[in-house]
């Protein structure tokens, strides 16, 4: 494999990658719960349920929050939350949250 391709491969890969802490997650969970639910399920129907939710796709959309590319419903909100956030918290929040079953 010639030396153009594999730096094509590796592209965007962190140079080091941890495993995020659900512990931590639980922990910064708190804050969602006035939404989403102490264990991730919402009373009111207007707010999603986060529980068994895809680890991916709630990395994804927090990140999408905090860069302000989401709109419509309660992205006020939701961008307001997630600005307080770092890629840390955001890692460990999807991991608690896929956790639940």
């Amino acid at each position: 494999m010639n030396k153009k391709l594999l730096g094509l491969l590796f592209v965007g890969l962190p140079l080091f990658t941890h495993a995020a802490d659900i512990d931590a997650g639980k922990t910064k969970s708190a804050v969602c719960a006035a939404c989403h639910g102490a264990e991730g399920v919402s009373a009111i129907p207007i707010y999603p349920n986060l529980k068994g939710q895809k680890e991916a796709y709630l990395v994804s959309a927090l990140k999408a929050y905090k860069a302000n590319q989401r709109q419509g419903g309660m992205s006020a909100v939701m961008t307001g939350q997630a600005t307080l956030l770092s890629d840390d918290d955001i890692a460990n929040l999807a991991a608690y949250y896929s956790s639940l079953k």
